[in-house]
């Protein structure tokens, strides 16, 4: 019996790793990564390597066995056929008999286009009769703290959220909530609204960098054709962008600033606060 771990050198999946290394054996961990390259450092502390893509189905043949924990970490190719990657991963632990599948997807509040492939893949999941947790991750506060040397540079915050509130939490909470599940009993066939403790407004946001900083902060908050164009003229792909404003458009009308609780009973510990993920991030 092994803990899979799809999607595991991307920016969550090392996070997961780590907290599974921290509980059992490095043998009883594989690692799904696409070439033996990214999974190097994992082969050399004895974490199992499996080389297999969403995209080619046949490479995830003989991947799982029977009574297997795997954690499907969504995949993050825009304008892909996302849900039918997924279906390669459930189909595959459904034929091998896996004991449990748990997918990171996103929160049920969500009603931007970027939660349609999540939808579509729980759907594909609870057809598949495989016994299941629905992790639904709430934003990531490293989406927003990975642009503060943007921020530092124009003095401000743009955003096309209005006076929407985000209860993000930082990839370590979310990694953590993953490895418990992981690790942890009675997860069967539960859904989990997972989010920050505090939800934070992007005025509040802002004042912190510069309470931080020692620089003058503001948040402009721009209308979506605005920001849109901001995005696109930064290089961001037209498709990717407007993901961003729908995803702003949620924020304001307040359907990422759910806190359940969720996340910090799984983590046994309060969830990361936004200052925190800004004081990390300056320090970077």
């Amino acid at each position: 019996m092994s803990i899979v771990v799809t999607g595991a050198s991307g920016n969550l999946g090392r996070f997961v790793i780590e907290g599974l290394l921290e509980k059992i054996p490095a043998e009883q961990v594989t690692a799904v990564v696409r070439s033996e390259e990214k999974g190097a450092d994992f082969a050399a502390r004895g974490v199992r390597i499996a080389v297999a893509d969403y995209n080619t189905p046949e490479t995830f043949d003989g991947l799982f066995s029977a009574g297997d924990k795997v954690l499907l970490i969504s995949g993050s190719e825009v304008g892909k056929d996302r849900v039918g990657q997924h279906k390669v991963v459930i189909d595959a632990a459904k034929a091998a008999g896996v004991a449990l599948l748990a997918y990171t997807s996103a929160p049920g509040a969500l009603k931007a286009a970027l939660a349609d492939d999540h939808r579509g893949t729980e759907q594909a999941l609870l057809e598949s009769g495989l016994p299941y947790v629905l992790l639904r991750n709430g934003w990531y506060s490293e989406v927003y703290t990975e642009q503060l040397a943007s921020v530092l540079e124009h003095g401000a915050v743009v955003q096309a959220a209005g006076e929407g509130r985000v209860a993000s939490a930082s990839r370590a909470d979310y990694a953590a909530a993953a490895v418990a599940v992981l690790t942890g009993e009675g997860h069967e066939n539960k859904t989990y609204e997972l989010s920050g403790d505090t939800a934070f407004s992007f005025a509040e946001y802002a004042a912190e960098i510069a309470k931080q900083s020692g620089k003058d902060i503001v948040y402009n908050a721009v209308p979506a054709d605005v920001y849109e164009g901001i995005l696109t003229g930064a290089g961001l792909p037209e498709p990717f962008a407007r993901i961003l404003v729908g995803v702003d458009a949620s924020v304001e009308k307040g359907e990422l600033a759910g806190t359940s609780g969720d996340l910090s009973r799984l983590i046994g510990r309060p969830t990361t606060p936004i200052a925190d993920s800004i004081a990390a991030a300056l320090k970077a």
